[in-house]
């Protein structure tokens, strides 16, 4: 018989993607191919801690429900995998598979060990696989791209077809050079150097887990914009691991930057709040997006954690989940091209409502009916002349995670400093904050509140914070609070 401890199952999250068993970092591979989406990921099939990068694999029909499939690609005596991506090779340009049944080709980087004749190098491999990504083959001709440096990781490729002419794309990253490389292949094993891109806007850490896309801007296919995202460690605008996106043009050999605030290596600290940031919180990193998914849709996913202290979280068994699916798109706010993003789920069933009111002062507690460990709430403001309003979360006896508007500041706060164990690591109790102006005197949020998450979504997606929280199995509880009279609430839905 199997016997489970009380960590593994209280923290363990219902809506998000978590490994059965041990540690999982980065996504990896993400592609839709055959009907089913695949989540690669940085996993460690012997601890719960980093250690032996190998990919781990899961697939789902829906991008909610993920089933656990056995590790793709394993580490060995002479290289760890680390970080990269796969595609559907349609057209069999690799060779691996045949024009009827093309190939799932994984493209990852080689950690190379000392026991390996390229020991202490990074360089991008190829595996590929023949059977809908259930076992894989390392390529005989590995490394396929080797630029003789200790830092050349994660490598995300792409098929692009355009004025340039029609081949693959691949973004890595040099990564203590803060610099993203760009390279082009007609086959998956010989690249050539396009051209690179950075430093630029947020430096302070290592670059990693790039990735380039089109996206049309307001919804019009007529006017589209490239985006390229570039996570970092440290250096987040929340401190530790963050992920920064810029908008431009991509030509095909070059990306060319038109949201670029400060170049060079020394970041400019006073000028954060300007770049573009994925996310304002401290736990979605390595966010990358899935390849071929239907529809046109630009869908992403995200490590939920941070560096500073993923390896001491409070769980026993199993560390580390992936954040909610997010699609994306570009939008045009005061001038600006943005990018919004809005979380993939399956319809719930609405538990309860509130019709429009005004706000009292003090805290309004729920019914105990809308509450629980886990639901997602649509809620909508007026904080007119109420102060500070916001929403109580997670509570029970002296925990509480506590989502905050300041009106006059015009700031969305989430304080998780009493959110329940926060002791284990000195960083982690904070407070995140992003600003957020209303919208014809509104504040629209999303909420989905996991076992061991909070992710908020305001706006439309127009800002988002993602934060961990470790609260008590009792604290429950849900409340709405106002600074003083004045607000109103137009909207406030529990869905399960």
């Amino acid at each position: 018989m199997n016997v489970t401890t009380d960590l593994e199952c209280r923290f363990r999250p219902r809506h998000h993607f978590a490994a059965e068993r041990n540690w999982l970092n980065d996504p990896n591979g993400l592609l839709y191919a055959n009907g089913r989406y695949h989540l690669f990921f940085q996993h460690n099939p012997f601890g719960d801690v980093w250690g032996n990068m190998s990919w781990g694999h899961a697939t789902s029909t829906d991008l909610v429900n993920w089933v656990e499939q056995a590790v793709a690609i394993p580490c060995d005596e002479q290289e760890a995998i680390y970080s990269g991506s796969a595609v559907l090779d349609v057209h069999n340009t690799s060779g691996f598979g045949t024009p009827d049944s093309p190939p799932l080709v994984a493209i990852y980087t080689s950690a190379y060990t000392a026991r390996s004749p390229l020991g202490g190098r990074q360089a991008q491999s190829l595996a590929y696989s023949t059977d809908d990504g259930m076992t894989w083959t390392k390529y005989a001709g590995n490394p396929v791209l080797d630029r003789a440096s200790a830092e050349f990781r994660d490598p995300k490729v792409f098929w692009y077809d355009g004025a340039a002419g029609s081949y693959w794309v691949m973004v890595a990253v040099e990564a203590q050079d803060r610099e993203v490389v760009i390279y082009k292949s007609s086959d998956l094993k010989s690249w050539d150097y396009l051209s690179s891109f950075g430093p630029a806007n947020a430096t302070a850490g290592v670059w990693e887990c790039p990735d380039l896309f089109e996206l049309a801007v307001d919804g019009n296919a007529e006017n589209s914009k490239w985006v390229l995202i570039v996570n970092l460690s440290p250096g987040g605008i929340a401190g530790g691991s963050g992920g920064q996106y810029f908008v431009g043009e991509f030509d095909g050999v070059t990306f060319r930057s038109e949201s670029t605030v400060t170049e060079g290596m020394q970041a400019d600290d006073s000028r954060m709040a300007e770049y573009g940031w994925l996310d304002w919180g401290r736990d979605y990193y390595a966010a990358v997006s899935f390849n071929n998914a239907p529809g046109g849709r630009r869908l992403m996913i995200g490590w939920m954690n941070n560096w500073q202290y993923g390896a001491e979280t409070p769980t026993t068994g199993w560390r580390s989940a992936m954040s909610l699916v997010r699609e994306v798109r570009l939008a045009t706010h005061s001038g600006k091209t943005l990018l919004l993003q809005n979380p993939v789920m399956p319809p719930g069933e609405r538990l309860f409502s509130l019709e429009r009111q005004a706000i009292s002062a003090g805290t309004t507690w729920l019914s105990p009916d809308a509450t629980g460990e886990v639901y997602g709430l649509d809620v909508e403001f007026e904080p007119g002349d109420g102060g500070e309003v916001g929403l109580l979360l997670r509570v029970g006896g002296e925990e509480r995670t506590v989502l905050t508007y300041d009106a006059t500041a015009g700031v969305l706060r989430l304080d998780r400093r009493r959110s329940g164990n926060t002791a284990f690591q000195e960083t982690f109790a904070s407070i995140e904050s992003v600003p957020v102006p209303l919208e014809d005197g509104r504040l629209r949020l999303h909420i989905q509140v996991d076992r061991c998450s909070v992710e908020v979504f305001a706006q439309d997606g127009l800002a988002t914070i993602t934060e961990l929280v470790f609260p008590g199995e009792d604290s429950t509880a849900l409340g709405i609070f106002a600074e003083r009279e004045g607000g109103t609430l137009v909207r406030f839905d529990v869905v399960h």
